[in-house]
């Protein structure tokens, strides 16, 4: 019999589907329990060809990260439209987040729960992407404290801590809607909202919380 002839496609579209294929086994099996042979099965090529394209199980799971961290964060600055005031700006960039999030549930897995429990180097291209959602959301909230006439008023550290907050909320929030049945990216960013710009509409007023005089 003659060798089995397998379609030709270029390599940038067979990498995508390697690349696809370990998004979902990394996503759903954990990266210590994937394995190529699966990767290579799903994605329907031979495992020496994953290995030809992207050398280790490390680089390609880090080839996954660089991946999904730059289609969450397009996803973000695409869903916001510049020129809004402030909190639509934000109410915008919250929908895209978790629409994303929920649509790819598998890339969020290894976004927010593989990559950061496997150390270096696959924890720090995860911070570089969070760092990058995080100055995104500084600047929405030094928008928001300039519109409300309170730049001059509000430290830079004030800014940098409640953006910092903000996206650690809505981290544990996709994670906790993606688990959850009936959960939506609008209600989740409903929730949000509610929550954090309402504190920070009272900010923005000058209406802030101070601690008690009479604490040890």
């Amino acid at each position: 019999m003659g060798a089995v002839k397998t379609k030709r496609m270029p390599r940038a579209v067979r990498e995508q589907q390697m690349l696809d294929a370990a998004v979902r086994i990394f996503g759903q099996r954990g990266y210590m329990a994937a394995s190529m042979d699966e990767i290579a099965e799903l994605a329907g090529v031979s495992k020496p060809l994953v290995y030809l394209y992207l050398n280790s199980k490390e680089d390609l799971f880090t080839a996954c990260i660089r991946r999904e961290a730059a289609a969450l964060t397009e996803a973000v600055r695409a869903g916001v439209r510049p020129g809004l005031p402030a909190d639509r700006q934000l109410w915008d960039g919250l929908r895209a987040f978790f629409a994303h999030t929920a649509e790819h549930p598998d890339a969020w897995s290894v976004l927010h729960l593989q990559a950061r429990t496997h150390g270096e180097p696959f924890a720090g291209e995860v911070a570089a992407m969070r760092a990058e959602i995080v100055a995104f959301v500084t600047r929405l909230v030094a928008v928001a404290a300039r519109e409300a006439h309170r730049g001059p008023d509000l430290p830079e550290h004030e800014v940098a801590g409640l953006s910092e907050a903000l996206v650690g909320a809505a981290e544990s929030l996709a994670a906790w809607a993606n688990t959850t049945p009936g959960a939506t990216a609008r209600q989740a960013a409903t929730t949000l909202m509610n929550f954090a710009w309402s504190g920070l509409g009272n900010l923005m007023r000058g209406q802030v919380w101070t601690p008690p005089t009479d604490e040890a």
